[in-house]
């Protein structure tokens, strides 16, 4: 237990997959926005980071965990890949119409998601929340951060060290229930390999952690998702601080 609030665990393995979670809201703060998704059972996984504040943020970001974790199973991998993007459009729209109804208020969420089936995996995000694979002893982060430090980073005027500090790092320019009439879904695909570990993080996790943290973290341990969340809470994360961690086995022989 760390500031009086203890860290939410959850750990599951279903076929060849080994996952664990671990969230907690922080050094700094007294409520968590974050939410997770842990669903070995069917191949997804994910982080939603809300955004709007106290019980706006923690709405946003629950709808969206509840509609993943309510994907059904006895999908096949494009089935899954639909259906997940389906619920995600629904959800956009849902939040959007509650903010009207609202007054206006910000009902926004960032979501990170790992589909894994077929020897294949997807992953699909918007916002800041992040997805890595370590792979061959090499930590890559698969996402591409939609905010407004890292269309700078891309711009070439600021580098990823001065983002860390810049004042405008909390803006993001993509979000579940932001005012875009369609959301889009950026998405990375590729083939699973046996042995490799997936690392889904909200965004208090790389502002609390340098990078080479992080590839220790993962390289070293196993189901380290709270390991990752008690280190950020020693750097004196100042934001709710989320970990996922998924490790991919060979697959059973028929």
């Amino acid at each position: 237990m760390i500031g009086g609030q203890q860290i939410t665990r959850s750990v599951l393995s279903a076929g060849r997959f080994h996952s664990s979670a671990a969230s907690h809201p922080g050094a700094v703060r007294d409520h968590n926005e974050d939410r997770f998704v842990n669903r070995p059972d069917l191949g997804l996984w994910a982080v939603a980071d809300g955004a709007g504040g106290h019980q706006s943020g923690e709405l946003a970001a629950t709808v969206v965990a509840d509609a993943l974790r309510a994907v059904p199973g006895g999908l096949g991998s494009a089935e899954l890949l639909a259906e997940v993007r389906l619920r995600i459009a629904r959800t956009h729209q849902r939040l959007k119409e509650e903010a009207a109804r609202r007054g206006g208020d910000i009902l926004a969420t960032t979501v990170v998601v790992l589909l894994a089936r077929g020897g294949h995996y997807a992953c699909l995000w918007a916002g800041d929340s992040r997805a890595y694979l370590f792979r061959g002893g090499m930590l890559t982060q698969v996402s591409h951060d939609h905010s407004f430090v890292q269309e700078l980073i891309d711009a070439g005027e600021i580098t990823p060290t001065e983002a860390m500090s810049h004042p405008r790092s909390n803006i993001i320019t993509r979000a579940v229930g932001a005012r875009d009439e369609v959301l889009a879904l950026d998405k990375v695909t590729d083939r699973l390999r046996s042995g490799d570990r997936f690392l889904l993080c909200s965004d208090g996790i790389p502002k609390a952690l340098p990078e080479n943290d992080i590839f220790r973290l993962v390289s070293e341990n196993s189901s380290p998702s709270e390991l990752i969340v008690a280190a950020a809470l020693d750097a004196q994360a100042d934001d709710n601080i989320t970990a996922v961690t998924v490790d991919v086995f060979a697959e059973e022989a028929t």
